[in-house]
């Protein structure tokens, strides 16, 4: 059976699945979910995964959610000797360790400031702001330490898909990094050097500027955390 992905289009953590599954070369089906009709939100979905969150991956019947876990099992079950998961202890845990902090801090930070008021009834605000210089001045200080070409080795790893995917979007909202001299190259590095997975970040991101420029309408979404924003007719 082929491997069914339940994923959005323009969300950093589906990208990163799809990017890890392409660059494997494990053939999968991709199932858009559609957010704003909030396919999520059903209970045949929780039925997949009762966090409501996307992606989730069912491999013949095995549902998983969490795509930090999803890129860590295709790459255990599928490709178990691939260097994008790299076996020896301390290179898995380099790699384990920026996959948690993309997911703890990055991401969080990131996506609060750029993807959370795009879609819900938030502001940018300057603590907003300050968390994400935070966030990739821990991510630059990494990256100065260990003096790899990319995330977490001199090797393309399944960690550099959700980083990268993060900082696309402070691309996509036309946010300046370039002073964070390693990340800026590390990132525009990917771009070139992997043409095939960069396609797949960079038609998400025109979605995300579609978005940022025309707010979707969500007030028919009854979200159970982020607050919904009023559209006025």
């Amino acid at each position: 059976m082929v491997l069914k992905l339940y994923g959005v289009s323009d969300g950093p953590p589906s990208l990163s699945v799809r990017q890890a599954l392409t660059q494997l070369g494990v053939p999968f089906e991709l199932i858009d979910v559609d957010f704003g009709a909030g396919d999520h939100m059903t209970a045949d979905y929780a039925k997949m995964n009762p966090q409501k969150e996307i992606p989730v991956l069912d491999d013949d019947g095995f549902f998983l959610s969490e795509s930090n876990a999803i890129l860590q099992y295709v790459c255990d079950k599928y490709k178990p000797s691939s260097p994008l998961y790299p076996q020896e202890p301390k290179a898995r845990a380099l790699v384990n360790h920026r996959l948690c902090f993309n997911l703890s801090t990055y991401y969080a930070h990131i996506s609060a400031y750029t993807m959370a008021p795009i879609f819900f009834d938030y502001e940018r605000t300057a603590l907003g702001l300050k968390k994400v210089h935070i966030a990739l001045d821990v991510f630059e200080t990494s990256l100065e330490r260990l003096g790899p070409s990319h995330a977490a080795a001199n090797h393309l790893t399944i960690a550099d898909f959700p980083l990268i995917n993060s900082t696309m979007t402070l691309e996509a909202i036309d946010f300046d990094f370039s002073k964070y001299t390693r990340i800026y190259k590390w990132y525009n590095s990917f771009k070139q050097e992997y043409p095939v997975l960069w396609k797949i970040s960079d038609g998400a991101m025109k979605e995300i500027k579609h978005f940022a420029a025309n707010p979707p309408d969500l007030t028919h979404m009854d979200h159970p955390i982020h607050p919904i924003r009023k559209i006025i007719k």
